[in-house]
């Protein structure tokens, strides 16, 4: 698959939003512009004693808002355009979610899969080093997060390289987002995107209107459930659908394979089945199907496509089953799959709002890291003492004590990872809104059209409010 063609698609729906939008064609220009682009190649020594020259990027879609913000992913097939595309998203992305970042995204060319530990390290850290050395990173410039291919062990990796090189700046843990509990990283932010997705879903399933257009009853409750992809995003996107959603998950697809069970598999049992053993064959209750892409096309309510970009193209788009394409991963269905689902009556929700539960929980983290404390640590005992009183009060009228377990419960003081999740339904279901507002009452095509218009005026208002042009 061309990286130049997800490129394209970003370009398209930008351009097909830009043209609804009372936006002057020079402020256009400017939103749409990538404003800063690192292309390097360093040598990294391999477990064997060889040299290996890595090909890396890091792209700054956008400064109207500092820092810039976008994860980092490790994948062979990572290129300028990939880069560049992703970065942008994720401008659009923090616009509409009311995230005060502009857009940047990273890439490094290696295969995640196949690295050791040590090789991984020595790129992770020497590509800091590059990042450090022409200013694309710092906590008030461009703070990387985890992505494809990444996680918490890098992103503290990248923090500790920053704060040894950068030892006299405050707030340099501030640098990344994602990092390990013990590395001021923040609870919740492991299954922040994925629970994001399953708010998303959520909310617009919420909606009986748009449910009675696609044929489906409201509420996420006994939808049959697709999902493509069980790393990070798509496990618990799976998760939180099955368990919090009550949804039932007929079909699971990753690198080797896919399974499919009309009447549903157990999330939990799949992913432990998968990381003993190393692939989803094998899974009893399951039909197993060696090509796991064929298995986006197999009967659902809704499909979820929580790997790659690129998955749902103008080649398949027209085998697709689902009622709703919930785009879980950046970029998954391509500008001309797009136009096939549309025709097809086939509502998207789109990724630049969809995945967008993760950098919302990073501006939680980068939040708490310049402060330098945590958010639950000034209320939770007041906010228990206060819960206190009032179970006392209510014992006291009733002339009845409450049962200790319900009692415990009750004067719980809020802890820090209530506070993040709390924060993300809100965010999820006030972004929805105002994007689903759009849509009504302009009588728009879709919601991503919706959604990119929203982040284009935002962010085209950022800039005119902050005076960026002379």
């Amino acid at each position: 698959m061309s990286r130049g063609k997800f490129f394209q698609s970003v370009s398209k729906y930008f351009d097909r939003a830009a043209a609804l939008s009372t936006v002057k064609s020079g402020m256009l220009r400017q939103v749409k512009t990538c404003n800063a682009v690192y292309r390097m190649r360093f040598p990294v020594r391999e477990d064997n004693g060889e040299i290996t020259v890595v090909e890396a990027f890091r792209a700054e879609h956008s400064f109207h808002r500092l820092p810039a913000k976008g994860g980092i992913r490790f994948s062979r097939r990572v290129s300028l355009d990939e880069t560049i595309a992703l970065a942008a998203l994720m401008s659009y992305k923090c616009a509409i979610v009311g995230v005060p970042f502009g857009g940047a995204k990273g890439g490094v060319a290696v295969n995640p899969a196949t690295i050791s530990a040590g090789f991984r390290e020595r790129v992770t850290r020497r590509y800091t080093a590059e990042l450090i050395r022409k200013n694309f990173i710092g906590p008030d410039i461009d703070v990387p997060a985890p992505d494809y291919g990444t996680g918490e062990r890098e992103m503290g990796w990248i923090a500790d390289t920053y704060k040894n090189l950068r030892m006299n700046e405050p707030h340099t843990y501030a640098c990344v987002t994602g990092k390990p509990l013990g590395m001021q990283g923040i609870p919740g932010r492991r299954q922040a995107t994925g629970l994001g997705v399953y708010y998303g879903i959520r909310t617009f399933m919420e909606q009986a209107e748009d449910m009675k257009a696609v044929g489906l009853s409201p509420g996420v409750a006994g939808k049959r459930v697709i999902v493509q992809g069980l790393g990070n995003v798509g496990y618990h996107a799976a998760h939180f659908l099955q368990n919090d959603g009550k949804a039932v998950i007929v079909g699971i697809i990753e690198r080797e394979g896919g399974l499919y069970a009309p009447d549903g598999m157990d999330v939990e049992s799949v992913h432990r089945h998968r990381r003993e053993t190393g692939t989803l064959q094998g899974f009893p209750g399951a039909t197993f199907i060696e090509d796991g892409q064929s298995v986006l096309e197999n009967d659902c309510d809704v499909l979820v496509p929580a790997a790659l970009e690129e998955q749902i193209t103008a080649e398949n788009a027209g085998r697709i089953q689902a009622k709703i394409v919930a785009e879980a991963a950046n970029g998954p269905v391509g500008f001309d799959g797009e136009a096939i689902l549309s025709q097809r009556g086939i509502h998207m929700l789109p990724d630049l709002y969809l995945n967008a539960g993760g950098v919302t929980v990073s501006y939680f983290e980068w939040l708490k890291n310049r402060a330098g404390v945590s958010f639950d640590r000034m209320v939770s005992r007041h906010e228990e003492l206060t819960k206190i009183g009032l179970v006392e009060a209510i014992e006291s009228l009733t002339g009845r004590d409450i049962p200790s377990p319900a009692r415990q419960q009750l004067v719980h003081g809020v802890s820090e990872e209530d506070m993040v999740i709390a924060a993300l339904d809100q965010t999820m279901i006030q972004s929805f809104h105002q994007i689903h507002y759009r849509w009504k009452s302009r009588n728009l095509a879709d919601l991503r059209t919706a959604a990119f218009l929203l982040g284009i005026e935002r962010i085209a208002d950022s800039y005119a409010q902050h005076g960026i042009f002379p």
